[in-house]
């Protein structure tokens, strides 16, 4: 019988990383939920005012655009992502996706059907969205672009 130590340790990783992969692949992919709800930061109850304590907006007022990218198993992602801010909140969010495999599609159009109800109205700052209606990889490409966005229009 084999010790687990009589096996290459490239190939203890190998199989790690695999089993790793494979549990995110079902955590991101494997509901068939509709699911509406997102994590958007420091769970203030709603409030929708400005993060900063002065009462003046830490971000300049405008449309702002940045792009977003993630991993899948199969593929990495882009997703486009536009938001208007006025006083540090979102007012309108806009995501256009190009997938490139017909379950990136499918994931894409469901977070883009959601996402709008999940962070409009919400201060810029308290956005870290996690899953939105079943999707939950697009949501670290929607995560990268508000990053830029807020580096963008910091005054």
């Amino acid at each position: 019988m084999a010790r687990i130590t009589d096996v290459p340790r490239s190939v203890r990783r190998t199989a790690a990383f695999a089993g790793v992969a494979g549990i995110v692949l079902l955590a991101g992919c494997a509901s068939g939920e509709t699911d509406t709800t997102a994590d958007t930061g420091s769970g203030t109850g709603g409030d929708t005012g400005s993060g900063s304590s002065s009462g003046e907006a830490t971000y300049a007022d405008g449309t702002y655009e940045a792009s977003g990218s993630y991993a899948t198993p199969e593929s990495v992602e882009q997703i486009q992502v536009t938001v208007e801010l006025s006083d540090d909140v979102i007012t309108a969010v806009e995501v256009v996706g190009d997938p490139t495999r017909p379950e990136s599609e499918r994931y894409q159009g469901e977070f883009i059907g959601g996402i709008s109800d999940v962070v409009v109205g919400k201060d810029i700052d308290e956005i870290s969205v996690s899953r939105v209606a079943g999707s939950s990889l697009t949501s670290g490409g929607f995560n990268d672009a508000i990053e830029q966005i807020k580096a963008d229009a910091a005054q």
